[in-house]
């Protein structure tokens, strides 16, 4: 049915236009062609996100696949401050590079340098988390992207006032265009991109990895066995403390190639709370006190730990567990040695620890320029 009436098209303009007009319809069906080409080229690029073999595949959602130019725009949004009301902050000024994409400051600073009141967490392999923030309030990365934004101590702004900004600007507007395949730009977009570079974080180069591949039977290749000889008879008792039930006892919450179960948990640093915790989402008494328990993969770079950042040192995180532990209602049933104060490790045992924690630390994230700032 097309091709009869493209011909009927064209005996009719010949017929009125002679032989010129065969070349206009020549012409005009070329430059369709044309347009129909560079409609295709605008498709995104699909991007190649290499799982590391010993990592479970990464659950990336139907409808926010990663692409090159989606993952591209999403590095410029994430580091870009004109998100934030006052053009004074943006998503890497409470997520530092170097420091693992967390903070080194206790509390992050927002606009009018207004300060909350828990630490910011480390975007380390995300795209494997289940729920977000400390208390575990959304269950998607995209979702929680949102509420920075709007958040009053941190970007206080409002999405239309950066939908805005985002369409009247110089870039944006045709970075839209690449990444999504059609004209447009909005909040769930922006959204979209930012969680894209974000899964693009994966963390999986460190001694641990090779650690953890020979403790569970994974080949190593020729490099990585060549890698492996230069872990230390420390770092492998450290492992031997952090993984026995009569040693350091960490297996219960920090396991698997993520170094992190995915529960909240209260791990006894107060008799009581002045942050509820996931009882502010839940409502519910016996959630008082606990919080998402965060991986410890580049453990090393993000301190300071805990979620309000009391702990300034590994030292601290470690002597806690040892022997810092106070009892509540709702203490986690794992810390077995609270009626000792915790799991009593020798000052010689705390060093081993310590030097296995240490081998999670992957120097390659923090310097990788694929996560650097483009502007």
């Amino acid at each position: 049915m097309k091709k009869s009436l493209q011909t009927l098209l064209m005996r009719c303009v010949i017929k009125k236009y002679g032989h010129f007009g065969y070349f206009f319809i020549i012409a005009f069906l070329f430059v369709l062609s044309c347009r129909k080409d560079q409609t295709s080229d605008m498709e995104p690029t699909p991007y190649n996100l290499e799982i590391p073999a010993h990592f479970p595949q990464m659950p990336i959602p139907a409808d926010n696949p990663l692409t090159v130019e989606g993952v591209e725009l999403g590095r410029h949004l994430f580091y870009d401050k004109l998100l934030s009301r006052d053009n004074s902050v943006s998503c890497a000024s409470c997520h530092h590079h170097i420091n693992a994409f967390s903070d080194p400051n206790t509390v992050s600073v927002g606009v009018d340098g207004l300060t909350g009141t828990r630490q910011s967490m480390a975007l380390v392999n995300m795209g494997w988390q289940q729920f977000f923030f400390w208390d575990g309030r959304v269950s998607t990365l995209e979702e929680q992207i949102f509420h920075p934004i709007r958040d009053p101590v941190e970007m206080d702004n409002t999405w239309t006032a950066v939908e805005n900004r985002l369409r009247n600007h110089d870039k944006y507007p045709q970075m839209f265009y690449k990444a999504f395949g059609e004209p447009g730009v909005d909040s769930v977009k922006a959204s979209k991109a930012i969680a894209q570079f974000i899964r693009t974080m994966v963390s999986a180069e460190s001694k641990f990895d090779l650690i953890y591949k020979y403790a569970n039977g994974i080949p190593l290749t020729s490099n990585e066995a060549i890698l492996f000889q230069e872990v230390t008879p420390e770092e492998l008792a450290g492992y031997d403390l952090f993984m026995s039930l009569n040693g350091a006892d960490c297996m219960h919450c920090h396991n698997g190639p993520l170094m992190q179960v995915q529960i909240y948990s209260n791990n006894g640093m107060d008799a009581t709370f002045t942050d509820p915790g996931r009882m502010g989402v839940t409502g519910n008494p016996n959630d008082n006190g606990r919080f998402k328990v965060p991986t410890l993969r580049n453990i090393g770079y993000s301190a300071p730990y805990m979620h309000d950042g009391r702990f300034a040192t590994l030292d601290e995180v470690i002597n806690h567990y040892s022997e810092g532990l106070v009892y509540s209602p709702t203490i986690d049933t794992n810390m077995e040695f609270l009626v000792h104060g915790g799991v009593q490790l020798s000052e010689e045992e705390k060093i081993y620890l310590k030097a296995f924690l240490l081998t999670m630390n992957d120097p390659k994230f923090i310097s990788n320029p694929k996560f650097s700032n483009p502007h």
